[in-house]
């Protein structure tokens, strides 16, 4: 049964024939996304770390956002770089942090940046490896390690390479002392050499490219002590010009205002990019890469409640709230994370959900009842004629039972307050942590259903998903999954 599904997931690929993905709009008219935090003191190394992850699973986060600092991973030259097991590799505060979110069912985005002292003769973390091929194998075996293919290493779904790379402080030059516009340029070979060894390590991942910052120059400064940036906008035209057919899953990108006092509102002149004028990014990304409906991964944005320019934590909520719906209006929004979970102690960033003692800003019940409504993991899905089968998360299930366990699914389809019909089923758990089901029931036109999934692996742990299902007037395969 597990090869007829992966037969039949295969097929579906090779097809082109793909469900709405998250940020996508269903015929319910209901936008899903992946909506989350970036958070590493607090979910990777603080003495309450657990208890970190279980209050944001309690704020209904679908998805965490790591930085995979590749010299802190790898302070040393591996002797075998694409083994993900060699034993220079130092991966455990990210072990214990895909593994704990795998168990609250949560996803986790991998955000690759910092070249070793190693790797480019001690030049600096933002500065380009000597050889490009360093930082394939150290992709693959980060992949590698995180494909699920290894009892007790959960599958990581999303990645991302670099992190602002429009800004001097992450990739350095911007400019050469001439004023030539070089970072696009050295961006695709960073870009091309990552994403090649993830693929190799885990062909499912899913990459985002650029992890640009909101605003820059449109040309080099020159002043000693003053970072060199560029717009995102000139960057994302240049590195199109370059490299036109580069391979990716979505942008991803980070719609800061210029000051945390400014709405989420702020109009923003092109080429820079807020969330007002998101959907002009989208379109420049289409036309540069020759793509339609290029996806948008919003990886980073906040407003702070304590410094200079900072909002009242009641105001922080508002923005919050603008924010995350200025992100739902846009279809091609498909991930939304909030920087930071929890307020710093004593350093800089005050914009988190919760205060450094833990305690909850108003932000928090906002942010919980906004990721309730658009959490991906219930799909909104457009299926053809027939029966339908969905794929649905399973995560909590993964982190206690292996690969390829049978699964006992029951289901209930609701037409409003009507049930349609109901039953079981079985199913597979595979290694990213997800399963089918068919649901055996075909979906009328002009209609709309909530498919209630549940699946129960062998130690009796259960999950459920509502998936809501509409029929297209075409002739689309019956069975489509969705692909984030």
């Amino acid at each position: 049964m597990r090869r007829l599904l992966l037969i039949l997931f295969l097929g579906l690929l090779a097809g082109g024939v793909l469900a709405p993905v998250a940020g996508g709009t269903g015929a319910a008219g209901v936008p899903r996304l992946y909506v989350g935090f970036q958070d590493d003191p607090s979910f990777r190394w603080s003495d309450a770390r657990a208890a970190n992850l279980d209050r944001a699973a309690n704020a209904r986060v679908s998805v965490i956002r790591t930085t995979v600092a590749w010299a802190a991973v790898a302070p040393t030259r591996p002797a075998q770089a694409s083994d993900p097991f060699d034993e220079a590799y130092r991966f455990d505060d990210l072990d214990e942090l895909v593994r704990g979110a795998q168990q609250r069912n949560i996803e986790v985005l991998l955000t690759i940046w910092g070249t070793p002292g190693w790797a480019n003769g001690g030049t600096g973390l933002n500065r380009l490896p000597t050889k490009l091929s360093d930082l394939t194998a150290f992709a693959r075996a980060l992949a590698s390690r995180y494909s699920g293919r290894w009892a007790g290493y959960p599958h990581v779904r999303f990645y991302s390479i670099w992190n602002e790379s429009n800004r001097e402080q992450f990739l350095a030059p911007q400019y050469t002392p001439s004023g030539a516009f070089v970072a696009p340029a050295n961006y695709a070979r960073l870009y091309r050499a990552a994403y090649a060894g993830i693929k190799s390590g885990n062909s499912t991942a899913r990459v985002a490219i650029g992890e640009t910052a909101s605003n820059g120059r449109n040309a080099r400064l020159g002043r000693r002590g003053v970072q060199e940036t560029s717009s995102p906008g000139r960057f994302v035209q240049v590195l199109g010009q370059q490299r036109p057919r580069l391979r990716f899953d979505a942008w991803a990108h980070h719609p800061y205002t210029t000051s945390s006092s400014a709405p989420p509102s702020q109009r923003f002149a092109w080429p820079g990019v807020g969330l007002s004028n998101l959907e002009q990014l989208g379109q420049a990304l289409d036309k540069a890469f020759t793509r339609k409906n290029t996806p948008i991964w919003i990886t980073e944005y906040a407003h702070q409640t304590h410094g200079p320019g900072s909002v009242s934590p009641a105001r922080q909520a508002t923005y919050l709230t603008q924010a995350l719906g200025l992100a739902r209006a846009n279809p091609r929004v498909g991930m939304f994370v909030w920087f930071v979970f929890r307020d710093e102690q004593a350093g800089h960033w005050k914009s988190g959900v919760a205060s450094p003692s833990g305690a909850a800003k108003p932000s928090f019940a906002r942010f919980r009842s906004i990721a309730t409504a658009v959490d991906a993991r219930n799909p909104v899905l457009t299926v053809g004629a027939g029966q339908p089968t969905v794929r649905l998360s399973a995560l909590p299930l993964a982190y206690t039972s292996q690969v390829g366990s049978l699964l006992t699914t029951n289901y209930q389809v609701w037409s409003g307050s009507r049930l349609v019909t109901s039953g079981f089923g079985t199913s597979v758990l595979v290694r990213d942590g997800w399963f089918a089901s068919r649901v055996p029931f075909v979906p009328l036109a002009g209609r709309s259903y909530s498919v209630v999934v549940g699946a129960t692996g062998p130690n009796g742990q259960s999950v459920s998903r509502t998936a809501t299902i509409s029929r297209t007037t075409g002739d689309l395969l019956p069975t489509l999954f969705p692909l984030f």
